[in-house]
């Protein structure tokens, strides 16, 4: 099975003006096939791991070649976080959550506000190229976390719920250096909507 670049959810421009078109535009079609390209590169030859899915591969890391092992948590991780990435933002996004989701965020933050600045803490401070992750664990238990390069929460044992992508081409053409500006306007853009349904799913 060849993995294919997930269409894009909306129009480039569906997140103007927090996240301009251009970006959009680069960071799918080019940065986010990039992974896909490489990510089935490295399943090349090897029928048995082209039969499983990308989190299949992610979860199970040490059962994958080690001579490809490097690549497809790189590539495949940064085919799924993108994938991710672009399913959790929209144009009717912002807010905050509602039902469960708000519910165990109380819990395990004390209050929407909270967890909003811990999370931002979180992507602000992570040293280089990486994501912030808003992840829950087998028995339902929140976790703000973040990961290096491409890196999955499958591969810790999470289920990632909320990704940011604080590599700087997310976000160099509108804000430059200026990373914790790009936090403040995702934050307009978060499709609770679809996190809600992950965090139902999970």
């Amino acid at each position: 099975m060849t993995h294919e670049l997930p269409p894009l959810p909306y129009e480039y421009d569906a997140l103007e003006p927090h996240l301009d078109a251009k970006t959009v535009e680069i960071h799918h079609d080019k940065h986010h096939q990039t992974y896909t390209d490489k990510f089935n590169a490295a399943l090349k030859g090897h029928p048995e791991l082209q039969e499983k899915s990308p989190e299949e591969l992610l979860k199970n890391l040490d059962q994958v070649p080690e001579n490809i092992r490097g690549a497809v948590q790189n590539h495949g991780g940064g085919y799924l976080n993108h994938k991710l990435f672009w399913e959790t933002m929209g144009s009717d996004g912002g807010g905050e959550p509602e039902g469960e989701l708000k519910s165990a965020i109380d819990k395990s933050f004390e209050n929407f506000a909270s967890f909003k600045e811990k999370y931002t803490q979180a992507a602000a401070t992570h040293f280089a190229s990486g994501w912030a992750w808003l992840s829950t664990d087998s028995e339902g238990n929140l976790k703000i976390h973040t990961t290096k390069n491409q890196d999955s929460p499958l591969s810790e044992g999470l289920t990632p719920l909320l990704p940011l992508d604080v590599w700087e081409h997310a976000y160099y053409i509108k804000f430059q250096n200026r990373r914790p500006e790009f936090i403040e306007s995702w934050w307009k853009v978060v499709s609770w909507h679809e996190v809600e349904k992950k965090f139902a799913e999970r």
